[in-house]
């Protein structure tokens, strides 16, 4: 862990494969169960396997926070119960949590504790009130100022964390009811759709459709504060959140990457216009909306959505390749299939599965004991490898 004074980055993850992406960047990783979080397709990670995870993630010399952060229904009190013991038995640094009754719990079993920003605090007092229940931390609201931000962190003796990075909602800190209304699933149970990332229409009276900017009427930009990072300092912030726990191994690499490297600039005295645009030339080349600053510096306007574009701004974007077939650890090599692209030596590839993350270039292909230069769509092939990869690991070339 960079144990440098200054704030920490934590990273939001959902695997091993994550975990391995950011580790080396990163101070703390967030993570959640299969049950109990705004994340409810991230299911690798469960009760039964919550403790062996978390010594992963130790054993990395990091810390581990578990996000408890859905809408708790009285029928779902029990398993609330149940979540936090595992999380007591495998001892996460932290659990992530804004419902009182899973606070309560947190603190009977001795957890610590943070505030989530599902909680929505916007001043110090509020901060003091969940001091008073026993957190230490506070996960501020996205719709802060910078100056409010450090206005709380001045008034308020409990840690506060922001997010720097990632999806921005069009909803109060998340709050949002369109997808439960729009198809049953409801966001604050885990479930969201993301029909603000849909083509939307805007329509007048007597059925006329009104002109706009786009079609993506409710899509915000990502944040990205960046270019940002000395302000951040100076407002004495204790941890820096980056967003993307559904995100691919290959995104938590960079992101993680620049921003430590931004942090650290700014330490060293070395951080320079050059450097910024060099990062935001990176973090552009992986999956993004485009870029803003939320609320930081004021209410955004249209400059905060994205209405031509519902997903990836990305120019750059990798191209799937094929799966590992079978690992040979002793010839530091894997059988390969290549389904949708054949592979050629140089190529730059990513090798990515729940538990796998490996970037590498080509460097050898085989077929039938004969060398390849280049090996065409449908090919089974020999692939040196620089590290340990698994059946059915995915390959994408980058």
């Amino acid at each position: 862990m960079h144990n440098s004074p200054g704030p920490e980055l934590i990273m939001g993850i959902r695997n091993l494969a994550g975990l391995e992406a950011c580790y080396k960047y990163a101070d703390a990783v967030y993570f959640s169960t299969d049950r109990l979080s705004l994340r409810a397709k991230a299911k690798e990670i469960n009760l039964e396997n919550l403790e062996e995870f978390v010594s992963e993630v130790k054993a990395r010399n990091l810390k581990a926070y578990l996000a408890v952060n859905s809408t708790v229904n009285e029928d779902r009190l029990e398993e609330a119960g149940n979540v936090i013991n595992a999380a007591a038995k495998a001892g996460v640094d932290a659990v992530i949590a804004w419902d009182p009754a899973v606070i309560l719990k947190a603190r009977k079993s001795g957890l610590r504790i943070h505030i989530s920003t599902q909680a929505n605090t916007t001043n110090h007092e509020t901060a003091e009130f969940y001091r008073a229940l026993g957190a230490e931390r506070i996960v501020l609201s996205r719709e802060l100022s910078l100056e409010e931000i450090r206005e709380i962190r001045q008034r308020s003796e409990v840690e506060v964390e922001t997010f720097v990075h990632g999806a921005m909602c069009m909803a109060v800190s998340g709050r949002c009811h369109l997808s439960a209304y729009v198809l049953g699933k409801s966001g604050n149970c885990g479930e969201c759709t993301q029909p603000c990332r849909w083509e939307w229409e805007l329509h007048g009276e007597n059925n006329l459709v009104m002109e706009s900017r786009g079609k993506y009427l409710l899509s915000a930009k990502d944040l990205c504060m960046i270019e940002h990072i000395p302000a951040l300092l100076g407002a004495r912030i204790d941890s820096f959140k980056v967003e993307g726990r559904l995100r691919d191994p290959g995104y938590l690499e960079v992101v993680s990457r620049c921003y430590r490297e931004a942090i650290d600039a700014c330490k060293e005295g070395t951080y320079t216009r050059e450097k910024v645009d060099s990062w935001l030339s990176e973090l552009s080349s992986v999956y993004n909306r485009g870029f803003s600053t939320g609320f930081y510096f004021g209410i955004p306007g249209l400059e905060g959505f994205s209405p031509e574009k519902s997903m990836n701004a990305s120019e750059k974007k990798r191209r799937a390749a094929g799966i590992v077939e079978n690992y040979y650890p002793r010839q530091h090599a894997a059988a390969i299939k290549l389904l949708e692209e054949g592979l050629e030596i140089g190529n730059e590839i990513l090798i990515e599965g729940s538990t796998t993350y490996l970037k590498q270039r080509v460097t050898s292909l085989i077929k039938n004991g004969m060398s390849l230069q280049k090996a065409e769509k449908g090919d089974e092939v020999g692939l040196a490898v620089d590290g340990t990869v698994r059946r059915n690991d995915r390959i994408f070339i980058i």
